[in-house]
C-alpha cells in the first residue's frame, strides 16, 4: 500500500511539474537547437564542431509581434509548416527591399517581415520563399545559451544597405 501512494505522489508531481513546464514554453520562452550554417557566424561559427549552438527564444514579443530591425525570430517555414527555421529581421511592414541577386525591390506588405540569414551563401531566406508573415513567428532569440564558451546576448544588427524607408534609396 505505502508504495502504490509513493509512485501515485510521484506520478502527481512530474505530471503538475509537466504541465508547469509545458506552459513557460508555450506562452514565455523556450530552447531551441540551431542546425546549419546560414547564420553563421552569429550562430554555429565553427563548421568542424559537431556541437550545434542552443539558444533563448523568448515568446514575449507575440502578443502584439513587437519586433524589431535586426532581431533574430525562429518561424515556421512558409512553404512547409513543420520545419522551423531562425533568421534574422531585415525589413519590417512598410519597408523598401531590394532583393538580393535581383535588381527587384519589394516592399514588404503589412503583417510580414523580411528575414534573412547572417550568411547568405547558404542562406534559404526570404530571397527563396518571399516575406514571411508575423503570424508564423514563434519567438525572438534573445541569447546563446550552450555550449558554455558561447553564452551571451544576441547582438540585435542590420547592414544599413539591405533597408530603406523610402524607394528613392534605392535609386
Amino acid at each position: 500500500m505505502g508504495t502504490k501512494n509513493v509512485l501515485w505522489n510521484c506520478s502527481k508531481k512530474a505530471f503538475t511539474f509537466g504541465l508547469i513546464g509545458l506552459t513557460v514554453s508555450d506562452r514565455y520562452g523556450s530552447i531551441a537547437a540551431v542546425r546549419g550554417s546560414s547564420m553563421s557566424p552569429t550562430f554555429n561559427p565553427d563548421t568542424r564542431s559537431l556541437t550545434d549552438d542552443y539558444v533563448l527564444v523568448e515568446k514575449f514579443c507575440l502578443k502584439n509581434y513587437k519586433f524589431s530591425h535586426g532581431d533574430v525570430i525562429v518561424f515556421s517555414s512558409p512553404t512547409n509548416h513543420k520545419e522551423r527555421h531562425i533568421k534574422r529581421i531585415i525589413g519590417l511592414p512598410g519597408d523598401w527591399i531590394g532583393i538580393r541577386h535581383s535588381s527587384d525591390v519589394l516592399r514588404i506588405p503589412e503583417g510580414h517581415c523580411w528575414v534573412e540569414g547572417d550568411n547568405p551563401a547558404s542562406s534559404m531566406d526570404s530571397n527563396t520563399f518571399g516575406p514571411v508573415p508575423l503570424g508564423l513567428a514563434a519567438g525572438r532569440v534573445t541569447h546563446v545559451v550552450w555550449p558554455p564558451q558561447r553564452i551571451g546576448a544576441v547582438e540585435r544588427r542590420v547592414p544599413e544597405e539591405r533597408i530603406s524607408s523610402h524607394l528613392r534609396d534605392f535609386h
